[in-house]
Formats: C-alpha cells, sequence, structure tokens
C-alpha cells in the first residue's frame, strides 16, 4: 500500500470494492479500458488521471530505448504503460516501462499471461506526471522494491532530476539531463539517454 494515496487519485473503498477477487479486478479493468486504474495492497481501487502530453512522450521516449535494447538482447519481455503487475503484496501496479527477465516470466502460466500475471518486473521506469507528487511517486518506487523489482528509475522532467533504486541502497539522485543512466548490473548495455526525454520544442 502507498504509505500516502496519491493526492491526484480518486480513490473507490469498502467491502465490495475489496472483496474483488483479482480475476473480478481484471474483468473491471477491462471493462473501464480508458481509464488508469490500480489497486493498493489492501486492494482498495485508485483511479489516476490520464498522464500529461510531455511525460507520455517522454515515457514512450525511455519504452523506445528499452525496446530497441530487447530487441538487440533479447531477453525476457518489455512492456509498455498499459501492463498490470499483481504484486505479491496483492498490489496491482502499472509502469510507464519495464522489463521482466526470461527467469521469472518462466513461473507465470501462458494463461496468466493473458490477465495480471502474478509476478513483479525485474526493471521499471516511472516518469513524473503534472499532477503527481514526488513523495508518492517514491513511496511507489519502494513499493516496487519490496516487492522484487532490482533497478527502478524515476524522472522528474520538470527539475531534469532522475532518481536510481536498487535494493539495499540508498537512492541515487542524478541531477541534469546531459548524460545517460546504465542498467548494470541488471540489464547488461542499456543506456538510457536523459537527454531523449527533453520534451521537443
Amino acid at each position: 500500500m502507498y504509505p500516502n494515496i496519491p493526492d491526484e487519485a480518486n480513490v473507490l473503498r469498502g467491502p465490495f470494492v475489496t472483496g474483488l477477487s483479482d480475476d473480478e479486478f481484471f474483468r473491471l479493468c477491462q471493462e473501464n479500458d480508458l481509464v488508469r486504474i490500480e489497486r493498493t495492497a489492501d486492494h482498495e481501487i485508485l483511479i489516476m488521471p490520464p498522464a500529461g502530453f510531455e511525460s507520455s512522450y517522454s515515457s514512450g521516449q525511455a519504452y523506445l530505448a528499452l525496446a530497441l535494447w530487447q530487441r538487440q538482447h533479447r531477453q525476457g519481455r518489455v512492456l509498455e504503460s498499459s501492463v498490470g503487475y499483481l504484486l505479491p503484496d496483492g498490489a496491482v501496479l502499472s509502469p510507464d516501462a519495464s522489463w521482466v527477465s526470461s527467469e521469472r516470466l518462466a513461473t507465470v502460466t501462458a494463461e496468466q499471461r493473458q490477465k495480471f500475471p502474478p509476478l513483479c518486473p525485474d526493471f521499471v521506469i516511472e516518469v513524473k506526471s503534472p499532477s503527481d507528487r514526488i513523495p508518492t511517486l517514491q513511496a511507489k518506487m519502494e513499493q516496487w522494491l519490496r516487492n522484487g523489482v532490482r533497478l527502478g528509475l524515476l524522472i522528474d522532467l520538470e527539475t531534469e532530476t532522475a532518481y536510481v533504486h536498487r535494493p539495499g541502497q540508498p537512492v541515487e539522485v542524478v541531477t541534469g539531463f546531459d548524460q545517460e543512466l546504465r542498467g548494470e548490473p541488471v540489464l547488461p548495455g542499456f543506456r538510457l539517454d536523459l537527454r531523449e526525454l527533453r520534451p521537443q520544442s
């Protein structure tokens, strides 16, 4: 569960909502596919506003860099922002971009992959939208790590700051977008050129 529910989220609570099974929650999301929906570990439902134009552009560029790396290395799967992961703590979260290793992918069945697979990605990227708050996103990144993410990048376009999250280590703060981030040892050879994430004029 988020230590603080996002200010920008509409929250659905109550025994009917929290009593939904994983399959029922998946069906709810499919029947409301124009809405961004996540679920906390307490099974409260978060309805999020759409991403801003510039943050959507930047998250698309981050996904593209990850997809190009995947095409070259042919390891695991790269997913974009519409995927939902059923995490060990019961939450269902959707990062802006993610990568799942072949080893973790092998732990779920083909049938489970048709819904929200019960696994945690190895690597996630979150890009801050104008309505997001950094403390809330930092809490979400910590939740990703608690559930098994091995490397997480949080990108703040407004301040040109990147936060690198690794399990058991202090958060690394990278200031300025005239540089690139590296994916070692989780994604050998992956480079994210932060200059490509800047909004285009």
